[in-house]
């Protein structure tokens, strides 16, 4: 078969872009000081409003990748040493190592086996006295009970931030995703629907929380004096800041998300068509009033109607060609970091010391929808890798039916 080109959004409208800021000599204005410079220079200003108006929100804060975007929203949030923050344990590593930074404890919620998002349920039987905020992923693509997390989190006088690294564009009750907890966090790396090639954007619709976020973003403790600011939580300030090269391809990029998305969306159309009624094989769900937007195709195999385990039917789908195929993502409370519960130094700080009155555990178990998931139920086209046309989203589809056909053989 003919190998399938890499997913690439860049065509001459970035080129051209990247070329004008290259020749203006301008490649960044930002000044660690409190000067009209302290927000960027004219390319961030205008990628950051464009993005303001594309997501309908009313501050954009531009930085230089998605991990930047979640430290710089849990500090602008105000946290405390030995806070606990709820995240899910099926996300990417930094959606909890962004919490470690401000010395606060990760507590791990368990996922909801429809769209392998957080679930509500999880998030309320994690919450202690010392709970803070919570980090919900979108993820693949698809929101998460988002309402009912905001409920939740009311009730509990809890922040929330919106992880939306996957779900560029996705709706959710009518309004974009990232757009609807107290901040969201959006990426722009390569292999996302749009990207600068690293980078990221955080929203709010909150005055203060944006210019903490600006402060933090850009040396914000030798601004603080200067500019008014009398509180001084977190401003431990860094270099976290948008080039203007990068800022001019989102510019343009932002501009083809729609049709980025229109794409994936027909390419799951196509997959979903394929291999509907496939016994014990699920495709992916969308709930009513909610968008899709595909950042994976995630499956779910039920191994007592096919007969045959998921590990063997993904050998026999890897055999069959079916490319960017996964069986494996990171289940993080039982990567080593907090099973040893060794981060800072080698003592077991931040978990240890003495302004943390918690006791969070991260032994097996915690999470056994996600836990299950990976180690028997789980796959994923990853279609944000790859450039799929007809013919080659056809022989996935026969490869599935091929294997489904002849599940006795295996």
């Amino acid at each position: 078969d003919e190998e399938v080109v890499r997913y690439n959004t860049m065509g001459q409208e970035e080129v051209l872009a990247a070329k004008k800021v290259v020749e203006s000599g301008v490649l960044s204005q930002y000044l660690g000081e409190w000067d009209p410079d302290f927000f960027g220079g004219p390319m961030v200003k205008e990628f950051e409003n464009r993005w303001s108006d594309f997501f309908g929100v009313k501050h954009s804060v531009s930085v230089n990748s998605c991990t930047s975007g979640l430290m710089v929203a849990l500090g602008a949030i105000g946290l405390e040493p030995g806070d606990e923050v709820i995240v899910s344990t099926w996300t990417m590593t930094a959606t909890a190592t962004s919490i470690l930074v401000w010395n606060a404890i990760p507590v791990f919620a368990d996922i909801e086996d429809e769209t392998f998002n957080l679930d509500p349920a999880s998030i309320e039987e994690n919450i202690t006295p010392y709970t803070k905020a919570i980090v919900v992923t979108n993820i693949f693509g698809h929101a998460a009970k988002l309402n009912e997390i905001m409920s939740i989190a009311k009730e509990h006088n809890l922040m929330v931030i919106e992880d939306n690294a996957q779900a560029p564009g996705a709706f959710y009750h009518g309004k974009y995703t990232g757009s609807v907890s107290d901040i969201g966090v959006f990426s722009l790396n390569y292999h996302k629907h749009i990207h600068t090639g690293e980078g990221g954007v955080c929203v709010t619709d909150d005055d203060e929380l944006a210019e903490r976020m600006q402060l933090i973003r850009n040396h914000g403790e030798a601004v603080v004096e200067e500019k008014g600011v009398t509180n001084l939580v977190n401003m431990i300030g860094y270099n976290f800041r948008m080039g203007e090269i990068e800022a001019a391809i989102g510019i343009e990029q932002l501009k083809k998300l729609p049709a980025l998305i229109d794409e994936k969306v027909e390419w799951a159309g196509i997959l979903n068509e394929g291999l509907e009624g496939l016994d014990g094989l699920r495709t992916p769900v969308v709930r009513k009033h909610c968008t899709h937007v595909y950042y994976g195709y995630p499956l779910l195999v039920d191994e007592t109607v096919t007969g045959v385990s998921r590990d063997r039917l993904f050998e026999a789908l890897v055999a069959e060609g079916v490319p960017a195929l996964a069986k494996q993502f990171t289940i993080i409370h039982l990567l080593p970091l907090y099973q040893k519960k060794v981060a800072y130094g080698s003592n077991g700080f931040p978990w240890n010391m003495e302004l943390y009155k918690g006791n969070v555990s991260y032994q097996k178990g915690i999470c056994p929808v996600a836990e299950n998931m990976i180690s028997r139920y789980y796959m994923n086209i990853g279609i944000s890798l790859f450039k799929f046309d007809n013919n080659k989203l056809q022989m996935i589809n026969n490869a599935f039916q091929k294997i489904w056909n002849n599940l006795e053989n295996l």
